[in-house]
């Protein structure tokens, strides 16, 4: 049976503000491998300026004095790191726009399944809390402590997100055929989400010490940064090992069960190929002097298995609820 026609907006459009949630966590990583921060000293302004300039002679001579008594000491316009961030900054009030559509659209829900709709509204209040947040870490000139928050939040709208859209699917999954996977199997998932999340917070703290490192260094002479790496470095470079391993066997579980046409093969096939990647960049980043190019993929791609396991975790719960229900009634 078709999803009636609210069902089926919904489900796109919010997988479509999942996809640019993504899109954003990819932009912000290349806005911090770049050291583009700080390229709007204020918010929501850019240099006091709705559109940012796109040439140094566009701002007052004594600019750099003016922003020194506003706390944030050696500004210096750099065209392209400004644009960056305001770029950034685009992408935020583009997905704000889409949480508040999807809100909308999640009005259809509130007698049929609530839940759904208050979802919905909490993600909204969340991406405003995000926007907020996102102003104190430029107030606070780029606190680590304050982006691994950033960065963690971004991770809870992406769980909310698919949470109401899987939600709002219920009845789909509910129908879908029974998959006789291990008894330990969701047990297991919810603790590779559990070492997912561990793996961002620690993959964070080394982002910090990095900063801190290309700080010292200028962004240049990046071979040289490895020599100063934290021990939480080592401990989070070995335990990407046991998330492998972990993420391996739940991958192998679900292949051995469901077919090639089945959404959890295709889920399945995603989460592999997510978790192979953010090794591979985690390993170029170790082996060639950290490039820039591998940071926010590292990252997108840590936040991509996350969202994976996520859905694969809720979509079999409401699959069971179908199973059970169906073994009731025989009974």
């Amino acid at each position: 049976m078709n999803p009636a026609p609210p069902v089926q907006k919904f489900k796109v459009l919010g997988s479509l503000t999942i996809l640019a949630v993504y899109v954003l966590i990819l932009v912000g990583g290349i806005v911090r491998a770049s050291g583009a921060g700080l390229g709007c000293p204020d918010w929501p302004t850019c240099f006091g300026r709705w559109m940012p300039p796109t040439s140094v002679s566009e701002l007052p001579q004594d600019y750099q004095k003016t922003y020194a008594d506003s706390g944030y000491a050696d500004t210096r316009f750099n065209v392209t790191k400004t644009w960056t961030e305001y770029l950034n900054r685009l992408t935020g009030a583009g997905i704000g726009f889409l949480i508040f559509l999807t809100l909308v659209f999640s009005w259809s829900f509130r007698k049929s399944d609530p839940r759904v709709f208050y979802l919905s509204l909490g993600t909204f209040f969340l991406v405003g809390f995000q926007g907020w947040l996102g102003a104190v870490v430029v107030a606070s000139q780029l606190q680590p402590g304050m982006i691994t928050v950033h960065m963690i939040v971004a991770l809870v709208i992406v769980a909310l997100l698919i949470y109401a859209i899987t939600r709002s699917q219920i009845r789909v999954f509910k129908q879908g055929p029974p998959v006789d996977l291990h008894p330990r199997f969701r047990a297991v998932l919810l603790t590779a989400m559990a070492m997912t999340l561990l793996q961002v917070l620690m993959g964070t703290q080394v982002r910090e010490s990095v900063d801190t490192i290309a700080a010292a260094y200028q962004l240049e002479n990046r071979h040289l940064w490895r020599s100063h790496f934290p021990f939480i470095f080592y401990i989070h470079r070995s335990f990407a090992a046991i998330i492998l391993f972990t993420n391996a066997w739940l991958i192998w579980q679900l292949l051995r069960k469901v077919t090639a046409r089945s959404y959890l093969f295709r889920c399945a096939m995603a989460l592999g190929l997510f978790i192979v990647i953010g090794i591979l960049t985690g390993v170029t980043m170790d082996r060639l002097g950290i490039p820039a190019a591998a940071q926010p993929v590292h990252l997108l791609m840590a936040a991509l298995a996350f969202g994976m396991q996520f859905f694969i975790y809720i979509s079999l719960s409401y699959s069971s609820l179908g199973q059970a229900a169906a073994v009731s009634r025989v009974l």
